[in-house]
């Protein structure tokens, strides 16, 4: 499978909800879905790492596929109000390596 960029992620994505009369969810709708999916990964750590078992007739879902469909979400979200996610990582990264340099220990 070909990596893609974030910018052809977010170009797919906008091509795939395109398609559609309804379009992207209000901001509103958009945060509870993302709320919605972040649920779901963590309800799939909990039972992969944590102390609750899965129920025998609970659905097998990965937590690859839960990353898969908050990023999806997030993007779509993004999309909707315009926001390049290639400039918004820039954004995080200039401030987590200025805000936070001497934070941690680094490794030698």
């Amino acid at each position: 499978m070909d990596k893609k960029t974030m910018q052809e992620m977010q170009q797919e994505v906008d091509r795939y909800i395109g398609q559609f009369e309804e379009g992207y969810f209000s901001p509103l709708a958009m945060m509870a879905r993302l709320s919605e999916e972040t649920g779901e990964l963590a309800r799939e750590v909990n039972h992969s790492y944590g102390e609750k078992p899965k129920k025998k007739e609970e659905q097998e879902n990965s937590m690859e596929q839960e990353m898969g469909d908050i990023l999806f979400v997030l993007i779509c979200f993004a999309n909707s109000l315009h926001i390049n996610l290639d400039e918004a990582f820039d954004l995080v990264m200039e401030k987590f390596r200025s805000r936070d340099a001497d934070r941690w220990t680094k490794k030698e």
